[in-house]
């Protein structure tokens, strides 16, 4: 999670690079200095927000993964079932027939 903010943040202050010198002004003017914590703390602060969407993201498809897993496991359970009940029908039409 650390990473994610200091990424996000050392990419705010390359925004305020990118930013001076598109208008060519100089990068450390001591006047315009405060601008670089303000865009590190937006960019971290994204990274921040960024990092929980990440994690409900996650969370949701284990969710649904384990929803998936769980109904494939019944479905095979059925046709389990079912395949057991073919079974027992074939072996009794067959000492039927046999008999009869």
């Amino acid at each position: 999670m650390v990473h994610k903010i200091l990424f996000w943040s050392g990419f705010g202050v390359a925004v305020r690079l990118w930013q001076l010198g598109i208008e060519m002004r100089p990068f450390f003017a001591r006047e315009g200095l405060w601008a670089y914590p303000f865009f590190g703390a937006i960019g971290g602060s994204f990274g921040y927000w960024l990092t929980g969407v990440e994690n409900r993201q996650l969370q949701v498809l284990a969710d649904r993964r384990n929803k998936l897993l769980e109904k494939r496991q019944r479905r095979a359970e059925r046709e389990a079932a079912a395949s057991e009940e073919q079974g027992n029908k074939a072996e009794k039409g067959g000492i039927l027939a046999s008999t009869s």
